[in-house]
């Protein structure tokens, strides 16, 4: 997607990244950078992170803001002034969310509606909130906090019509920090055996520069309470790790089954099949409309719909699926993991 396509709805604006210093902050970062957007603020707790990010880019578009958005008050701060709001913050790990659910319930649920209540207290334009294919059919605990977190962010949008409030929803991003990419290079480096859990498990597979592509895509055409997904091939983990040792010219590095780990599913689902039978195709992406009944459930007919009954979800199981090659040039032309690539002699260093 052409950036360009964006200087005039982010000319002398005022953006708001929450959990800036993350992944998908640092890679939304590089996407807008260079456009006339008059201040970019980054809110996170990680004053480490952030002093990490003001050294690098040095930029004087860039403001740091410490807090919280489980704390109300930091983030009503952060927002006064802001014309769109990026809300990446949240707890994503899925094992740590299991033994530790209610911490997932106060930043993905709450801090969310702190950040939208802010949000329409403060006239913000425009708020994009990032979800996950875990919200879809949840069986673990970060899932079931960002269905709920979906749920808020729905309900608010019904709140306010000077505020627009879409969702994004995607899945594995590849190479992100806790990403098992990093890991399976880091434990070929460390001459270890690579785990994965269930070779047959299938993922989502999509870059942290589609990711950010979706989420521009939303900002530009989403009308308040719609979810936007963005159509994904997909692998399963066992080619994964092959393809990886392949690349990395270590065909023969060991692999360790070490079975499914709390929380995860075989296959991920990124729509459900009662939102396939409204979702609209809009080529690349599916929205999903939100559904804009309110409580009087005698205004309309008690009956089912019957088009439920005829599509399928969208699942990782049930879409394209990448061979070794065709995953093989996507993570070659990954912007996250060149270095190593660069180590292991795959590409050549630039001077």
């Amino acid at each position: 997607m052409n950036i360009e396509l964006f200087k005039d709805d982010f000319k002398d604006k005022v953006i708001l990244i929450t959990g800036g210093t993350g992944s998908f902050g640092n890679a939304f970062l590089r996407k807008i950078m260079n456009l006339d957007v008059r201040e970019i603020r980054i809110f996170s707790r990680d004053e480490k992170k952030q002093d990490d990010m003001r050294n690098f880019y040095k930029n004087p578009k860039l403001k740091f803001y410490i807090g919280d958005v489980r704390d109300y008050n930091s983030i009503q701060q952060a927002t006064k002034g802001v014309d769109y709001i990026f809300h990446a913050a949240a707890l994503k790990q899925v094992p740590s969310c299991e033994f530790y659910p209610m911490e997932a319930v106060k930043t993905n649920i709450i801090g969310t509606d702190n950040v939208l209540t802010a949000a329409i207290n403060n006239g913000v334009k425009k708020v994009v909130c990032l979800s996950t294919d875990k919200a879809v059919y949840p069986i673990n605990a970060m899932g079931m906090s960002k269905a709920l977190m979906e749920k808020v962010a729905i309900a608010k949008s019904r709140e306010t019509d000077e505020t627009t409030i879409c969702i994004t929803r995607y899945g594995n991003v590849m190479a992100s920090r806790g990403s098992v990419i990093p890991l399976f290079i880091d434990q070929i480096r460390r001459n270890v055996p690579i785990t994965i859990t269930d070779p047959t498990m299938t993922r989502f597979m999509m870059s942290l520069d589609e990711a950010v592509e979706l989420v521009l895509y939303a900002f530009k055409n989403g009308k308040s309470g719609d979810i936007f997904v963005k159509k994904a091939p997909a692998a399963t983990i066992g080619l994964l790790a092959e393809t990886i040792r392949e690349l990395l010219g270590r065909e023969n590095h060991p692999i360790k089954i070490i079975g499914t780990r709390h929380g995860e599913k075989k296959h991920e689902t990124l729509i459900t099949r009662e939102e396939m039978a409204k979702a609209i195709d809009l080529g690349e992406f599916y929205k999903i409309p939100a559904d804009t009944r309110d409580l009087n459930y005698d205004k309309y007919f008690s009956i089912g719909d019957e088009k439920v009954s005829e599509v399928q979800e969208y699942t990782s199981n049930d879409t394209y699926m990448l061979n070794k090659e065709e995953l093989k040039q996507i993570l070659l032309n990954l912007y996250e993991i060149q270095e190593d690539l660069r180590e292991f002699g795959v590409i050549k260093w630039k001077y």
